[in-house]
């Protein structure tokens, strides 16, 4: 898969505040990157940054071979944009907004017919199309919003709280949609919810005002925080002792007769070892920490 998003080195700031500070990521063909953080994290400027909405004050954006800085009338041929609140005309029909669209986007003749009916069929929008914009829910109002962004055809999609604002069943088409496109195309989004993270993102950056606070797979970011072997143990009743266990580092009391256990190597046998030591052991097995988890504990420690 090639590289279709670099970004290295990002720095902006808004009257003297900093907004992001030196931010560096890359997303490949066929891969969704999702940008997590609290509300003032820096999200939205790096969208805006990597979508030519505002010139950052450092650092390089390429998308698709593109300079977005030295050359952006030509980088926003290669991306489509999904603002949080899409730029909707509430006055026109779904097909004729569409139709705009295209023809900004320097489409005509057969090829605008052809992106037409694929953006009206991919993104649902048939049963939608000689309504008026202003009268449809908003979640037909995101998919219009989507489907603006596809209509050129962009090898990257970059997506602002995709899912806000939409119900369940919205929520879970949503996802969908933007799975399949992910096959062809580099996907970025950003959110605050955890939720969206975990369902759509291969990788995810974490945000914490303005500066990276991890990135990588969900299992790289907790190797990050717990590069050795961790284990969960249960016991009926206290241990006798959790001081001095040969190949166990660290022993945490989390609550009554629960325990993390951290180990300096893999250790098949931990459960056996602790049983010889008098732990009478209920639940033994790794730890997996949820994205929640491992959110939470990094963005306080930032």
């Amino acid at each position: 898969m090639g590289v279709l998003v670099e970004a290295r080195g990002l720095e902006m700031s808004y009257g003297g505040r900093p907004a992001v500070r030196g931010v560096s990521f890359t997303v490949s063909s066929g891969e969704i990157l999702g940008l997590l953080g609290p509300n003032g994290a820096g999200k939205t400027t790096i969208l805006k940054i990597l979508s030519t909405q505002i010139v950052p004050a450092g650092g390089r954006v390429v998308l698709a071979g593109v300079d977005v800085m030295a050359r952006p009338e030509e980088a926003r041929s290669r991306f489509g944009y999904l603002p949080e609140n899409p730029p909707l005309y509430d006055y026109l029909e779904v097909g004729e907004y569409l139709s705009f669209v295209a023809e900004a986007r320097g489409l005509s003749g057969g090829q605008k017919r052809e992106r037409m009916e694929w953006v009206v069929e991919a993104c649902g929008l048939a049963g939608v199309f000689h309504r008026p914009i202003g009268e449809l829910s908003k979640g037909f109002r995101q998919r219009v919003g989507l489907a603006q962004a596809l209509i050129h055809d962009p090898p990257v999609l970059i997506l602002d709280e995709p899912t806000t604002g939409l119900d369940p069943l919205q929520i879970a088409e949503m996802r969908g949609l933007i799975r399949e496109l992910a096959r062809e195309k580099a996907i970025i989004f950003s959110t605050h919810i955890l939720q969206e993270v975990e369902a759509l993102a291969d990788r995810v950056l974490i945000l914490n005002q303005g500066r990276e606070v991890a990135s990588g797979t969900r299992e790289e970011i907790y190797r990050r925080i717990y590069p050795r072997p961790v284990y969960r143990v249960r016991t009926a009743g206290e241990p006798p002792e959790t001081e001095g266990l040969p190949g166990v580092r660290e022993v945490k009391r989390l609550r009554e007769g629960e325990y993390r256990v951290i180990l300096e190597e893999e250790k098949t046998d931990l459960a056996c070892m602790l049983c010889e030591r008098g732990w009478r052991v209920r639940e033994c097995h790794p730890e997996r920490l949820s994205l929640e988890d491992l959110f939470l504990k990094l963005v306080r420690s930032a």
